[in-house]
């Protein structure tokens, strides 16, 4: 049992060791991605935002607007079309369009909904593709239901409106596309938002209503409009590795990832040696490392600290630590995970449901495979009856009224020959010569009781 331990132990660790060195690996083949070089004179970005609002978005942006910035291009257009996605992402992208030194311009192509009319309202200027539309702002859940909190509602209320009033637009408009019990009368458009509702506008009465400086057809269209139709035109395009970020780190992918790991490592420990599963679930969770690596969101401390609580974990297997091992590595392996996600808040709502995903995968495989368990290790499952081949101790019964000679005196114990076999007997108490004829009496397990004859 020791030497298997051992060897499954190096196994485990053979294996996070070759994980940390992938992620090592994996620094300069990053960092060549995302070096561009810098472009000299005035120019115009083109950064195009045309997916749902997430981390992988959050760290394509943040690349792109450091380029700009540090070419000192004259102007950057956001090319924004969206339904939405994550608050806490769009609150960072929004502080970045807020922020950077190269004044944005927002280009509304298709629609700009949700968390992106949020990042629309943090530009410089708003610029709307004809048919396209800004709003619908609400908080939703994971299923697309309006959120009630009155907290929630009203901290995400307030945040539009400051958005809004940046650039001198209508924070009451701002507020009714968030909050179904905002009423406002847009007398440009001869429309009152009622009620009940969630407030959507269109280009042109974005246009009216001062939310947007004017409309485009087409991207080459605003700049000719602003003024920019003779700068050097750079549009900066998300590398193969943001683009394999910001599938890994989706919500959805990266809770698989965290199922994979958790029930590849579980079903690992249940059964006996280092194989498949094992694997397995390093690999979902050097997929789930390494995507929000690549993303920016994880450095290697938060690997090294993930690492340490997976052999922590594996040594309380083998080593007696009363729990302590079990505990200190849970919490390594909890705290890992979490630090290296942008938001702690969703990587803990994320590793519950892997948690309970996990466990569910696991209890049906332990119940498949349960004579395979590693508890079988500990345990004695052979029944010790004389049908399996096992006797805990000579029968004697057939000795009792049996007669022999005793071969040593008893004093009350002795010896005694009876039908050519030794055994060992005692008296009740009184003593008897060597060569006297002794009656068996009694019999209690193996204790023989005689009495002279």
């Amino acid at each position: 049992m020791k030497r298997a331990g051992t060897k499954a132990l190096r196994g485990w660790l053979a294996a996070l060791f070759l994980m940390v060195n992938v992620m090592f690996a994996a620094i300069p083949a990053v960092s060549a991605a995302a070096e561009q070089p810098g472009e000299v004179g005035p120019a115009v970005y083109i950064i195009r935002a045309e997916q749902t609002v997430e981390s992988g978005l959050q760290s394509h942006l943040e690349r792109a607007y450091a380029e700009a910035e540090e070419a000192k291009a004259e102007r950057i257009v956001l090319v924004l079309n969206t339904f939405g996605g994550r608050v806490d992402s769009a609150e960072e992208i929004g502080e970045l369009v807020r922020s950077s030194k190269v004044p944005t311009i927002a280009y509304v192509q298709g629609k700009a909904v949700s968390a992106g009319t949020y990042i629309a309202l943090n530009a410089k200027e708003l610029v709307m593709e004809p048919g396209s539309t800004i709003g619908a702002a609400a908080v939703v859940d994971g299923s697309g239901t309006l959120i009630d909190n009155p907290k929630t509602i009203s901290y995400w209320t307030t945040t539009m409106m400051t958005a809004a009033e940046l650039n001198g637009r209508n924070q009451d408009i701002a507020a009714a596309m968030v909050n179904t019990d905002v009423v406002v009368e847009m007398k440009e458009i001869g429309r009152t938002k009622e009620k009940g509702d969630i407030l959507t506008l269109s280009a042109t009465e974005a246009v009216k209503v001062g939310y947007a400086e004017y409309t485009a057809n087409s991207v080459e269209d605003l700049l000719k409009q602003a003024g920019l139709s003779e700068r050097t035109v750079i549009e900066v395009k998300q590398t193969a590795m943001e683009r394999i970020a910001e599938f890994l780190t989706s919500p959805v992918m990266k809770t698989l990832l965290l199922i994979i790991g958790i029930a590849g490592v579980a079903i690992e420990l249940i059964v006996p040696g280092f194989g498949l599963p094992g694997i397995i679930g390093v690999i979902g969770f050097g997929l789930y490392f390494f995507g929000h690596y690549i993303a920016g969101f994880a450095g290697m401390e938060d690997v090294i600290l993930f690492v340490l609580g997976i052999a922590l974990l594996v040594s309380e297997l083998f080593v007696p630590s009363f729990g302590i091992l079990g505990i200190l590595g849970t919490v390594s392996l909890i705290a890992g995970i979490v630090m290296a996600s942008p938001n702690a808040e969703s990587a803990l709502l994320s590793l519950v449901v892997a948690l309970v995903a996990a466990g569910i995968i696991v209890f049906f495989i332990a119940r498949r495979f349960k004579h395979l368990g590693v508890w079988n290790k500990f345990i004695l499952k052979d029944r010790m009856t004389t049908e399996e081949g096992y006797v805990s101790s000579s029968n004697k019964s057939e000795l009792l009224g049996k007669v022999g000679e005793t071969l040593t005196p008893l004093r009350p114990a002795g010896t005694v020959r009876i039908d050519e076999e030794r055994i060992d007997v005692v008296t009740n108490g009184e003593f008897i010569a060597a060569g006297i004829q002794v009656e068996v009496v009694m019999v209690e397990g193996t204790r023989v009781v005689v009495r002279q004859c």
